[in-house]
């Protein structure tokens, strides 16, 4: 039986749109299913609300499928160095990309360009959108996806890049364990009184951290993980009181901090999917995995995902196996469900350490944030691994 497509990927986000664009550029036969084309992205309209930490590992991925050109060309902010500091004010850490010979640490962007620019790459591929996924066989022989028209898609491999609510993942069986943080991260825009000094700041408050993004206008973009209570009560302030909250929560190291955008918030989780594949299907993306956003790192894991995912596919069809095989997806299985656990796992845990209000183990906070300060190859290393 001839089939529709070599791979159908559902989700055309951020780790969807590049998984399609990628693979049709390396000469599969791709469908992308998506619920909602997405608006093209508007210079003269506001910096949108979410924005990403996109590391240098992202940014070659996204450069060599083409897209990384169309971001550049817009509003984006390198970052070359970061601050970090908890409520005590001691423990202090300091990364410089100079530190490790780098121009940057990475580039902050925003989500709607990214969409934007790796959907005007989909050229090499079928998209099918609006469209809704009803139905999913995955057989011995091809995978099957039925859409809410009725319309049925044959392919050798499915692809979830559908979210962390991922409606692939819950039609093939595969669970989820986790937790809610009972954390909020509300964004917004500011305007610091001081210059951001290309720098991402970041202080861990007992009820989360609060993070600035330096913006290419030399706004800053910010992510405040807040308790469930504080983050009620945050978003139930005027700017003006919203602002002077900021401010204090940043002990003024930008000076006096204004809002000059709407507020937003979303729950904060920890998810894991039980298994990245099944025979016939992969999942990427938050599909799979579901990290806190204190370290920055969620896009970048996904982007990790498809990049991986691609050289596991390309080596497949270069040995004439099926795409679908089970034992060749293990492959991208094992290596990125090892390294995405261990970023889930730190970020969860530097989010309960930092929460921390027992004196011996904020006495050991101290004493390691100016242990690694001191120890000039391990700041070189974690520099290399922020920066991808």
């Amino acid at each position: 039986m001839a089939l529709d497509f070599d791979v159908i990927v559902v989700g055309g986000g951020m780790v969807g749109a590049a998984q399609a664009a990628a693979l049709g550029q390396a000469g599969f036969r791709v469908a992308l299913i998506e619920v909602r084309q997405p608006p093209p992205f508007d210079p003269a309209a506001d910096v949108d609300l979410r924005v990403s930490a996109i590391s240098g590992g992202s940014q070659q991925f996204l450069a060599s499928i083409k897209a990384w050109d169309a971001i550049a060309r817009q509003r984006i902010s390198a970052y070359e160095s970061m601050q970090v500091w908890e409520q005590t004010g001691a423990g202090e850490l300091s990364f410089s990309a100079a530190d490790s010979g780098l121009a940057s640490l990475g580039h902050i962007v925003e989500n709607s360009l990214i969409i934007d620019a790796l959907w005007q790459q989909l050229d090499t591929v079928e998209v099918i959108c609006p469209a809704r996924i009803a139905g999913l066989n995955l057989e011995e022989s091809s995978a099957e996806i039925k859409l809410e028209e009725g319309r049925v898609l044959t392919s050798q491999l499915v692809i979830a890049a559908d979210g962390g609510n991922s409606v692939t993942r819950e039609l093939a069986g595969i669970g989820c364990y986790g937790w809610s943080y009972q954390q909020r991260g509300i964004v917004a825009h500011v305007q610091t009184q001081q210059p951001h000094q290309a720098t991402a700041w970041q202080r861990f408050l007992p009820t989360g951290p609060l993070a600035l993004l330096p913006l290419a206008d030399g706004r800053c973009s910010i992510v405040w993980s807040a308790s469930d209570a504080l983050a009620t009560e945050l978003l139930d302030l005027d700017d003006a009181a919203f602002g002077q909250r900021l401010t204090e929560a940043l002990e003024g190291r930008l000076g006096e901090v204004s809002v000059t955008s709407q507020r937003a918030a979303f729950p904060l989780r920890m998810q894991q999917a039980e298994a990245y594949c099944a025979p016939r299907l992969a999942l990427v993306g938050d599909a799979a995995h579901v990290i806190h956003p204190l370290a920055g790192q969620g896009v970048n894991l996904g982007f990790g995902d498809a990049a991986h995912l691609l050289d596991v596919l390309q080596q497949t069809r270069q040995a004439g196996r099926d795409l679908g095989e089970h034992r060749r997806l293990r492959r991208y299985e094992r290596a990125r469900k090892a390294e995405d656990a261990l970023m889930a796992t730190a970020t969860d845990g530097l989010n309960r350490l930092y929460a921390s209000d027992n004196p011996l183990i904020q006495l050991g906070r101290r004493q390691g944030s100016r242990l690694v300060n001191l120890l000039t190859p391990l700041k070189s290393a974690l520099i290399q691994q922020a920066a991808g």
